[in-house]
């Protein structure tokens, strides 16, 4: 069965023939008759049927008789997100090109005076959002009772965003003699109860099994570490490997999109984001760089996950694994897009085995589990903030021990400068190790002698003497000798070369010790001595 086979217009086959459409999908072939036939609709396909030209199509037909009128469109279509608007609105430019037909697209983050003057001079379809289709209505720049056509489309998704009160009320400002059209991935029991509450005797399509994955798409989960290092190490590593010649990654949340786009760009991947954080101009022109190929990779959240159709898309992976089962099948469905096939990737911690149990019982398929190894060089590549930590914490406890050494090593030359000036090794001359000492020692020196004068220059006298002394009688307390080496900037060393050349070389240059080997810089005044050979 061909398009004209469905009996639609010579004008529409035109614009079919030239966009490169030759045959109808399923949901198509059964769609658009009764569309034609001016009965209301219930249409269940899963995302990537061609749902769109199933309405737009026979819409610009219907709509191709008669006149607009100001303020008063003709037709409403529904969207939950602007991009999806977006797109149905440029489904309307490329179908009815040889149709006089008058379009508004009413979404936010855009300034409403160009929408308002739109709606002023009267249009034959409007595309909106709920919410700024709201704020105009309660504005009183827009009438809906001249509608006589409603869709609503992606139902379910608008029953996640919170929709739902809003379009019944919408409904409620539309004549009651309108057809009405509604597309739907599932059909939860509030949706059912919204269809049976606005629609007349429906015909119900269903051209796949409610929540359905594309037998098109090649599924994979990779199971990975909780840590957001391993998962973007995983994803590096598929990216790489993979023929991935554009791609869709999907995150749960929006600061989660920024991190990681700014993590692949710092690795040389042509990424781009789009989140509801930025405004309606900023994220229509990244769905252009991505697009015409000026990068490849789309980091998204779920407000890019439905009804996006970018043609090529070869590859999808869920960053996280999404919070609910439906949101993994139209997640997905961004390829494996029109007959064409795809491959879907979800990285899974083990935080996510009840999500994906879910999934698989609402596909009805058990998903292959793959694993990913990361080349040596690209562990090395990005250092992971444990690790940080850990290098922090030993070169803390590298500065603590040469802190501490540095201590020890001053009462340890305090020590030996006042065993060498009291003649504890015989043979050997000593230096005082400061002037303060040298007169505690002149003192002690007189008391023991009845206060007679010490000649100072008489190194052999003293040495006989301390060897007479008992040795408790030699040993200051160790405390007043480093108070002293402590307080004092000149400080003197009366080591032998042979305990110089076996003590370990503390204050070294930068390129001789490890970055945990302590202070590597200018010796500080205070810890500043001279070696006395």
């Amino acid at each position: 069965m061909s398009f004209a086979d469905l009996g639609l217009s010579d004008d529409l086959l035109r614009a079919l023939t030239a966009a490169g459409y030759s045959d109808p999908t399923p949901i198509q072939r059964q769609a658009i008759p009764s569309v034609l036939m001016g009965r209301d609709l219930i249409g269940i396909a899963q995302t990537g049927t061609g749902k769109t030209a199933a309405f737009v199509l026979p819409m610009i037909d219907v709509l191709g008789e008669g006149r607009t009128r100001a303020l008063m469109p003709r037709s409403l279509i529904l969207e939950p997100t602007r991009e999806l608007a977006a797109q149905v609105a440029e489904n309307f430019e490329k179908y009815g090109v040889h149709h006089k037909l008058s379009m508004a697209l009413l979404i936010g983050g855009v300034q409403m005076g160009d929408q308002v003057k739109a709606l002023e001079r009267g249009v034959d379809v409007l595309i909106a959002t709920p919410g700024r289709l709201m704020d105009l209505y309660s504005r009183g720049k827009i009438l809906l009772t001249g509608c006589s056509l409603l869709v609503i489309d992606e139902a379910d998704r608008m029953l996640d965003m919170g929709f739902i009160p809003d379009i019944e009320e919408i409904c409620t400002k539309l004549p009651k003699q309108r057809q009405t059209l509604l597309f739907s991935a599932t059909m939860p029991p509030v949706i059912k109860k919204l269809a049976d509450k606005f629609l007349d005797n429906p015909k119900q399509i269903e051209v796949a099994r409610p929540a359905s994955t594309n037998i098109n798409i090649t599924q994979h989960l990779v199971p990975v570490a909780s840590s957001g290092f391993e998962k973007r190490r995983a994803l590096r590593t598929l990216l790489e490997r993979e023929d991935v010649r554009t791609a869709i990654i999907f995150c749960n949340r929006k600061t989660t999109v920024r991190e990681l786009n700014k993590s692949l760009k710092k690795h040389r991947f042509r990424s781009a984001e789009i989140h509801g954080d930025m405004d309606q101009p900023a994220r229509i022109a990244e769905l252009e760089r991505f697009k015409s190929g000026d990068v490849n990779i789309l980091v998204a959240s779920d407000v890019a996950a439905r009804g996006l159709d970018i043609k090529g898309v070869s590859h999808v992976f869920n960053f996280d694994a999404p919070w609910h089962p439906d949101d993994y099948v139209h997640r997905i469905g961004r390829t494996g897009r029109g007959g064409a096939t795809g491959i879907a990737y979800t990285l899974v911690t083990s935080e996510d085995a009840e999500n994906i149990a879910e999934i698989e019982k609402l596909t009805g398929q058990k998903i292959a589990r793959v694993t990913v190894t990361a080349d040596a060089e690209e562990t090395a590549s990005e250092p992971r903030a444990d690790d940080a930590g850990k290098r922090r914490e030993r070169g803390g406890r590298g500065r603590a021990r040469a802190e501490n050494g540095d201590r020890a090593e001053r009462g340890a030359r305090s020590e030996t400068g006042d065993r060498a000036a009291r003649g504890d090794r015989a043979g050997r001359s000593a230096r005082p190790e400061n002037g303060d000492s040298a007169d505690r020692s002149d003192r002690a020196e007189r008391a023991e002698r009845g206060g007679e004068p010490v000649e100072r220059n008489a190194p052999a006298e003293r040495s006989a003497r301390a060897e007479r002394a008992p040795r408790a009688e030699r040993s200051e307390p160790p405390e007043r000798n480093e108070r002293s080496a402590r307080g004092r900037n000149r400080a003197s060393d009366d080591r032998s070369p042979e305990m110089l050349a076996r003590e370990p070389r503390r204050y070294a240059n930068a390129a001789d010790d490890g970055p945990d080997e302590g202070w590597n810089g200018p010796v500080p005044d205070f810890l500043s001595y001279t070696i006395a050979l």
